[in-house]
C-alpha cells in the first residue's frame, strides 16, 4: 500500500468519527472535500482554490456547505475536542490556553468586523477577532473551541446583525466572557487537564480567576504590572512593587523551553500572596525577568497546590506560547484565516472545519511519534 493509500484510509477513519453531524449525503461529501482541501498544499485555501482542487467548476457547492446546508456545527466542535483529547489528553500536565487572534478583513459587512486592536497585526486594523481555547500537552497542541467577538457597535445595531445572520438572542459579550464560556464547556465535558493559562488581557479579570478558584482549577495567568494583589501583610500593593521588594536571592535562572533561536532562558521569582486561602492551596505572584533588559518584567498570578514548585509554575507560564504555535499552524497549514465568507454561521463553520483539520494533523503526528502502538490509524503525513 502506498503512502497516499494509507493517508486516504487514515483520513476516511477520521472523518467517519463525526459523519453523523452531517445528516445528508451531500453535506457529508462536501465537508470531506472541504477538509481535504484545507489539508492540501494549496498556498491559498479560499472558495475558488478549494473548488478547483475538488474538481468543481465553481465554489457554489462548498459555499452552500458553509451557508445553507443543515449540519451540527457545535456538535462537530465537540467531536474535535474529543478527538484532540483522545490523542493529547494529560490530566496532570495538560494545559488549557485562552487567547484571541485577528482576521484582517475589508469592508463593514462581515460579522463582527470593526477597527479594533489585532495582536496578529500588532496595531488597530479592520478585522474580526476570534477567541480560542487551545489544549497543550508536552510537545503537542491543538485548538478545541472558538467564539467570534462582536463589538458593541454590532450588538447595538440589530438590523446590521440580522443582515450578517446574527440572531437577536446573541448579546454583547466581552472576550473574557467568551473565554469563560469555553472554559465552562471544557469543564462540563470533563476533559483531563491540570492547568489553565492566559495572557494579561484575560488574567487581569478577577471574575475569571475567582471562577477558576471556586472550581479548584489551577492556573498561571499573566497580569499587568499595575495589578493590585493582597500581600501577606494584608496591604494591597501593585504587582511591580511586590516583586521590586524581593531580595536578589529570590531570583532563579530557568529555561522555559526552546524557541526559534534556542532555549528561552529568563530569571524567575515568586512571592506568596493572599494570606486567606483554602487549606492545601497556594497563591503566588510570579515574575519573569529578561536577561538582557532587567527592566523587562512580566507578571503572573498563580493558584495551585501549596507545594507546587517554581519550575512547575514556569512550565505552565511558558506553555502559553503553544497557542501562538496553534494559530500559526492553523493559518499556514489548515487555512484558518483563508476564508471568504461574511456571515456569522459561515465563520463558525469554516473555523470549526479548520480546527478539525488541525486536530487530524495533531492526531497523525502523535500516532507517528508513538510508532503506532494502540492507535487505530497510523501513517506518514503525505497529503
Amino acid at each position: 500500500m502506498t503512502d497516499l493509500d494509507t493517508w486516504s484510509r487514515c483520513f476516511a477513519e477520521f472523518t467517519a468519527s463525526f459523519a453523523h453531524r452531517f445528516p445528508r449525503v451531500e453535506s457529508r461529501r462536501q465537508a470531506t472535500s472541504y477538509l481535504r482541501g484545507l489539508l492540501s498544499e494549496l498556498e491559498r485555501k479560499n472558495g475558488w482554490t478549494l473548488a478547483e482542487m475538488c474538481g468543481e467548476q465553481g465554489p457554489e457547492r462548498l459555499q452552500r456547505l458553509l451557508n445553507f446546508y443543515a449540519w451540527d456545527t457545535d456538535g462537530l466542535r465537540d467531536d474535535v475536542r474529543t478527538l484532540v483529547v483522545e490523542a493529547l489528553g494529560d490530566p496532570h500536565d495538560g494545559v488549557l490556553i485562552l487567547d484571541d487572534t485577528g482576521f484582517l478583513k475589508k469592508g463593514t459587512k462581515s460579522a463582527g468586523v470593526a477597527r479594533q486592536y489585532s495582536g496578529t497585526a500588532g496595531r488597530i486594523e479592520n478585522c474580526q477577532l476570534g477567541v480560542f481555547l487551545a489544549y497543550a500537552a508536552p510537545q503537542r497542541r491543538a485548538l478545541i473551541d472558538r467564539e467570534l467577538y462582536l463589538p458593541k457597535a454590532w450588538t447595538q445595531d440589530r438590523d446590521r446583525c440580522r443582515a450578517a445572520g446574527i440572531g437577536d438572542e446573541v448579546a454583547f459579550a466581552t472576550k473574557n466572557e467568551l473565554g469563560l464560556v469555553m472554559l465552562q464547556r471544557a469543564v462540563q465535558a470533563q476533559i483531563p487537564f491540570g492547568w489553565v493559562t492566559a495572557d494579561e488581557a484575560y488574567g487581569q479579570v478577577s471574575r475569571l480567576r475567582m471562577w477558576m478558584e471556586q472550581h479548584g482549577i489551577h492556573h498561571v495567568v499573566a497580569v499587568p504590572k499595575s495589578q493590585t494583589v493582597v500581600a501577606m501583610d494584608l496591604r494591597m500593593p501593585r504587582a511591580h512593587q511586590v516583586i521590586a521588594g524581593l531580595p536578589g536571592l529570590a531570583w532563579e535562572r530557568l529555561s522555559c523551553g526552546d524557541g526559534a533561536h534556542g532555549p528561552r532562558v529568563y530569571d524567575w521569582a515568586r512571592a506568596e500572596i493572599r494570606p486567606w486561602r483554602e487549606p492545601g492551596k497556594g497563591h503566588w505572584l510570579l515574575a519573569r525577568r529578561s536577561l538582557t533588559d532587567p527592566a523587562d518584567i512580566a507578571y503572573y498570578i498563580c493558584f495551585a497546590a501549596e507545594h507546587t514548585t517554581l519550575a512547575e509554575l514556569v512550565r505552565v507560564a511558558a506553555s502559553r506560547w503553544a497557542v501562538e504555535e496553534c494559530f500559526q499552524a492553523a493559518k499556514n497549514e489548515t487555512g484558518l484565516d483563508h476564508y471568504q465568507v461574511g456571515g456569522y454561521r459561515a465563520w463558525y463553520r469554516h473555523i470549526t472545519l479548520s480546527m478539525a483539520a488541525l486536530a487530524f494533523l495533531a492526531r497523525l503526528r502523535q500516532a507517528v511519534q508513538k510508532g503506532g502502538q494502540n492507535t487505530p490509524w497510523v501513517c506518514v503525513w503525505s497529503p
